[in-house]
């Protein structure tokens, strides 16, 4: 604690008045608290003199907590409630040094005693308190998170629940549980808070000894926070009521659909729940309609890639394929797709499984495989519909391809997806299907392969230095390294101190060219197909995230994290 001597030297050094100090000293012997916590509160001195001044006094650095981007396995190496006693963060570790931001580095006992409970020769920097505090809280994602959801006097034990995941409760007591107003307001705060971020996903997960809630943001998995586990099944119970889901059942797989309506947007979330080891499992897939983004010009296609794009989805019949893992963002370039082609003079139908967004003007079928109206099926009704266009959401199996080819070469328009690694291996995923060759190569209009990467976040985006040979290595030529500076997010209160915030796509536009359907024809493998289709001008995956990084979108981590090399 910063003691009256440090006052004293304070004094002293004409950084605060006699005056000042005796007042402060009075606050705290009648409240308690650090002396230099009172001078900066009372306005007498700022902070970062305090600090500034501690560090020339005890010859001990001064750190910037804003400046680091926090391993959190090291910050937990002291405990909080430690952590807070003391006024201290652990933010780095060299071999047995322990790196401490203190605001008192005169607290010899502190210090000895972190030394004794973590085993480490504890290394002191000084903070100031305020940075101290900011990373506590933002670290302590357990109590500190659920306490803000009620009111600042709320108590975390106001959350205690009898443990239901060793008693069995009927329906009707688990009901009465789930209705108690700190799950209503901890279920509604995960929900705001996944909204706010601008996440994909929610994650609400129970192990045998924790219960955690995760968020998926731009593609990567962040800690939530981690509700006391004897609240799991309440707040699990409560998902499924807003879903629709029947509480009762744990045994088996359901989804359902929650619907928020806030004051500028609704947001409908896809609920999927999961019987695991310890419990259910449940994912939230959010789908803010705001957030979509309609115009093919601003999804990321270089604009040979989007000019081939376009000359298929325009084309009066044929089968347009795009491809891609779970989450690249198919369903967006689709609804991109359809959105230009939605015009009056068009008849345009789609089978989805879910229906993700609803489109005026276009006929959306939800596939329900439960009844028998699959893919196949919903396909055979449009052909019975006078369908122009046609979008079915996953071509599964070889009855769907078979019947969507068919559609394709009897004059309509066909969208689909195909999960498969890149545009080229897209034909050989349809021959192994048991397509015939001359139906893949006659009916095929073009093929778009897809992955999402990181933004630079544009607050905290800075030039860095990269060897020229790991530039060679990702694939710039000689040429072309000279020619850009590469860009890399610092981190920052914006992006969460990530470097990065939002996404973007990266495109491989494959052309069924003369030259590719005779290779079709004559049986050639991915890696040839591929080559004829770069002779034919297509830009690869990883060429388009590499135009990404000269353009300072997005880094080379990025673009080798989602891409394969050429």
């Amino acid at each position: 604690m910063i003691s009256t001597k440090i006052g004293a030297i304070l004094l002293s050094e004409n950084l605060i008045t006699e005056e000042q100090l005796l007042k402060a000293m009075e606050i705290q012997k009648k409240e308690g608290g650090r002396l230099g916590s009172i001078l900066v509160k009372l306005g007498f001195i700022d902070e970062h003199k305090i600090a500034e001044f501690l560090s020339q006094q005890y010859g001990v650095p001064y750190v910037d907590l804003k400046d680091l981007k926090l391993d959190m396995n090291i910050v937990s190496l002291i405990p909080k409630d430690l952590c807070r006693k003391y006024m201290v963060v652990p933010f780095d570790k060299v071999g047995n040094n322990l790196h401490v931001a203190i605001a008192d580095p005169s607290n010899a006992y502190a210090l000895e005693d972190l030394r004794f409970i973590t085993g480490y020769t504890i290394k002191p920097f000084v903070a100031v308190e305020s940075a101290i505090h900011k990373v506590l809280d933002a670290e302590s994602s357990n109590e500190l998170a659920i306490n803000s959801l009620i009111d600042e006097n709320f108590d975390i034990d106001d959350l205690q629940f009898e443990d239901i995941s060793e008693k069995e409760l009927s329906v009707e007591a688990l009901k009465k549980e789930v209705e108690d107003t700190p799950v209503v307001r901890l279920v509604s705060h995960i929900l705001h808070e996944a909204i706010k971020r601008g996440a994909s996903d929610i994650h609400v997960e129970p192990y045998e000894k924790d219960f955690r809630v995760r968020l998926r943001i731009d593609g990567v998995m962040n800690d939530l926070l981690k509700p006391p586990k004897n609240v799991k099944d309440a707040v699990i119970s409560r998902l499924k009521i807003l879903a629709e889901l029947d509480i009762a059942e744990k045994r088996l797989p359901q989804d359902g659909r929650i619907k928020l309506r806030l004051p500028n947007k609704t947001v409908d979330m896809r609920v999927s729940t999961l019987p695991v080891l310890f419990g259910e499992k449940v994912v939230l897939r959010l789908l803010d309609k705001s957030n979509l983004q309609l115009d093919l010009e601003k999804l990321g296609f270089e604009p040979s890639s989007l000019e081939r794009f376009l000359a298929g989805i325009e084309s009066p019949y044929g089968m347009v394929l795009v491809t891609g893992p779970t989450g690249s963002g198919k369903s967006t370039t689709l609804y991109s797709a359809l959105s230009r082609l939605n015009k009056v003079d068009v008849n345009i139908m789609t089978a989805e499984d879910p229906v993700e967004y609803n489109l005026f003007g276009i006929n959306q079928v939800q596939i329900r495989d439960e009844i028998g109206l699959n893919f196949a099926a919903a396909l055979r009704s449009f052909l019975r519909q006078d369908p122009d266009i046609i979008m079915v959401g996953e071509i599964r199996d070889y009855e769907t391809a078979e019947i969507a080819i068919k559609a394709a070469l009897t004059g309509h328009l066909v969208l689909s997806t195909l999960h498969t690694n890149d545009a080229p291996s897209t034909i050989n995923r349809l021959l192994n299907m048991g397509i015939e060759p001359f139906l893949v190569a006659s009916s095929t209009v073009v093929i778009l392969a897809q992955r999402l990467a990181r933004k630079i976040c544009s607050r905290c985006a800075e030039k860095i230095k990269i060897p020229a040979e790991a530039l060679l290595n990702v694939g710039f030529s000689k040429d072309e390294i000279n020619s850009f500076v590469p860009m890399k997010g610092r981190g920052c209160d914006e992006c969460g101190g990530t470097g990065y915030k939002g996404r973007v796509a990266l495109y491989e536009v494959m052309s069924v060219t003369e030259n590719i359907r005779e290779h079709i024809l004559r049986g050639s493998n991915a890696n040839e197909l591929k080559r004829a289709a770069m002779e034919d001008g297509m830009i690869t995956l990883r060429r388009s995230g590499l135009e990404k990084v000269k353009k300072g979108i997005t880094t080379i981590e990025e673009v080798v994290r989602v891409t394969f090399a050429d």
